[in-house]
């Protein structure tokens, strides 16, 4: 430990509550937070990869934009004031792609209400400058191997938590990030408040690990879990506080009398939410190891959540990229009626068909991609659906291309099947779609050494210099979960989720399902059962790389991460889920062989 993790700082608590999981959430988080009493530290996330395409495409046609502008013109709107008041300090990745931008509208906003907070910015995550040397380098994409494109939108590097703590160190009121880890909004307080060093990697995993747990909002609060039906109150939903403790634990909770449920099962899916190997969740400045994480329910209103494992970060950081990759068009159709699906997948082809014809006859290229989906007729579970005589089908057809000329002809030949071809074509109004620019993420590594962090408040600014690095190490290998005993009894086929809760989500083109056994004697039998090779088959309408598994005792639970698993993955995937959100759900479904005594138990 630093020296400076004294005694007192290690009875000390800081409360700190998420108030946002993305550039969207509900706008109840934040009042609901600050009027508890119950935070020092109100922190907000607003990032994912395709909310950076939406904002580098909306920084394109307005320079002065590309930020979360929900954050000031509603969420510190409504509650700067009482923050003033309460002596709360804010923490958000609102900036976005303009992090400066993001700033000075707020400091308007707080100059219109006679408030004078300082408001601190982190600054060095775009490297776009940087582009043309990494083109000579053949730097290329980490994922798929492509090589830079010649016209990049932009480029931000994902920063961690030290220039977040340092920025308060100065004295911040309010500090407002670019591109970062989501969990650094979090992990930047506690550095600061408990004075952890940058090589204290155990505690930086475990602020780390509270950052990611409620980094979500309502996720970790019964939000999206399993046993939906035993989650009250959804419009009064209680967002996340956490009371973390100077070892690197904390105490998960939410403001009394609002809707929602702590529960271990819950946090748990949560842990397992977006990570791939859990023994090596990569950080900017830390590699997390949360296999043996304990997550214990000490009350119906309180989890507690301990054992993080850190070691030295890499010396690279995952850079975030988009380009301009054409234009994409949308259209859809409601179709009802006998046979609803068969005909509205041959109304979304005959769509295409014409309108390839027409592009053909004009001497244009065809679509670069075109998809047709049927939503109503469980196409996402392919040979795996139940609703084949589905009776009401929304049939929805995705197409890309170089020109939006051509996007705006198939536009125009959405309508015309509404008296062309299939009885019982409607549609919900609307008008006619537009095409739009198609954004295509990539990422790739660059030397932290090379990025220039620095902390700007007012006329004054901090160069952030990058922490020295330690000699990296493996985590070390857990043995699987002991080996299942076939006891020879009857056995009988019960659908998973008798057996698991489960969480997904991505990374890219990748989707992690994390399951977590409902009684911890039942791992070994879903190990047995729930292995790489049956989820690969299971999923191979969707699934084109490899399943890897990886075993977290700690919370008597699994992580199963799919390659090539999502069409590309956020802004490049055609797919009605392109974020995997279903696909635990769709895993939950399959049919699993169980002794008899286990089935009398589910």
């Amino acid at each position: 430990m630093s020296p400076l993790h004294l005694d007192s700082s290690s009875r000390r608590t800081v409360r700190i509550g998420g108030a946002s999981g993305f550039w969207g959430d509900s706008m109840l988080g934040a009042t609901q937070l600050v009027a508890s009493g119950l935070i020092d530290y109100l922190v907000f996330d607003y990032l994912a990869e395709t909310t950076m395409a939406i904002m580098a495409s909306v920084r394109t046609k307005k320079p002065d934009m590309g930020y979360a502008t929900d954050f000031v013109d509603m969420a510190m709107k409504a509650v700067l004031p009482e923050v003033m008041q309460r002596g709360i300090k804010v923490v958000a990745n609102a900036g976005g792609m303009n992090p400066q931008a993001c700033a000075d509208a707020l400091q308007a906003l707080a100059h219109s209400m006679g408030l004078h907070p300082k408001i601190a910015v982190v600054l060095g995550d775009d490297i776009s400058a940087q582009l043309p040397a990494l083109r000579d380098a053949n730097t290329r994409d980490m994922y798929r191997g492509e090589p830079l494109p010649a016209k990049v939108l932009s480029a931000n590097a994902y920063l961690g938590a030290v220039p977040v703590a340092r920025a308060l160190a100065e004295g911040a009121d309010i500090v407002i990030t670019g591109r970062g880890v989501d969990s650094a909004v979090t992990l930047g307080p506690l550095m600061h408040e408990f004075g952890w060093g940058p090589q204290d990697y155990n505690l930086l995993a475990g602020g780390s690990l509270a950052g990611h747990i409620i980094e979500c909002g309502c996720q970790a609060t019964g939000g999206l879990h399993t046993d939906w039906q035993d989650i009250p109150d959804w419009p009064n939903m209680g967002y996340p506080i956490i009371d973390c403790f100077a070892d690197g634990s904390f105490e998960l909770h939410k403001t009394p009398g609002t809707g929602g449920k702590i529960l271990r099962a819950a946090v748990a899916e949560q842990l397992l939410y977006e990570i791939g190997d859990p023994g090596a969740y990569l950080l900017p400045d830390v590699s997390c190891d949360f296999r043996q994480v304990h997550i214990e329910q000490l009350s119906p209103e309180r989890v507690r959540v301990s054992g993080a494992v850190g070691r030295a970060p890499s010396a690279h950081y995952k850079v975030s990229a988009t380009a301009m990759d054409g234009f994409r068009c949308t259209g859809s159709m409601l179709i009802i009626g006998i046979d609803a699906a068969a005909k509205a997948r041959r109304t979304g082809e005959s769509i295409l068909a014409r309108t390839r014809t027409m592009l053909q006859q004009l001497g244009l290229p065809d679509f670069t991609r075109a998809t047709v989906d049927l939503l109503g007729a469980e196409t996402v579970y392919g040979p795996h659906a139940r609703a084949g005589g589905a009776r009401e089908v929304m049939v929805r057809v995705i197409v890309s291309h170089p020109l939006k000329q051509a996007l705006e002809m198939f536009a125009k030949e959405i309508s015309p099947a509404g008296t062309s071809w299939s009885p019982g074509t409607t549609g919900p109004g609307g008008g006619r779609p537009s095409p739009s620019p198609h954004i295509k993420p990539f990422s790739f590594l660059v030397d932290k050494a090379s990025v220039a962090v620095e902390v700007r408040m007012g006329e004054k600014i901090w160069p952030v210099g990058t922490p020295a690095v330690t000699a990296l190490r493996d985590a070390p290998i857990l043995a699987a979960p002991a080996g299942w005993v076939e006891t020879g009894e009857p056995e009988t086929e019960v659908p998973l989720i008798r057996l698991a809760w489960a969480r997904s989500g991505d990374k890219g083109d990748i989707s992690n399902i994390g399951l977590v056994a409902r009684r911890p004697e039942w791992l070994p039998l879903l190990w047995a059962r729930v292995t790489p090779t049956v989820v690969k088959a299971y999923f191979a309408h969707l699934v084109k790389g490899d399943v890897e598994r990886f075993h977290l005792p700690g919370i008597d639970a699994m992580n199963l991460v799919m390659h090539e698993a999502l069409g590309g993955g956020g802004p490049s995937s055609t797919r009605n889920d392109p974020l995997g959100k279903g696909m635990g759900q769709i895993l939950l479904d399959m049919p699993v062989r169980v002794p008899q005594s286990v089935a009398l138990l589910v």
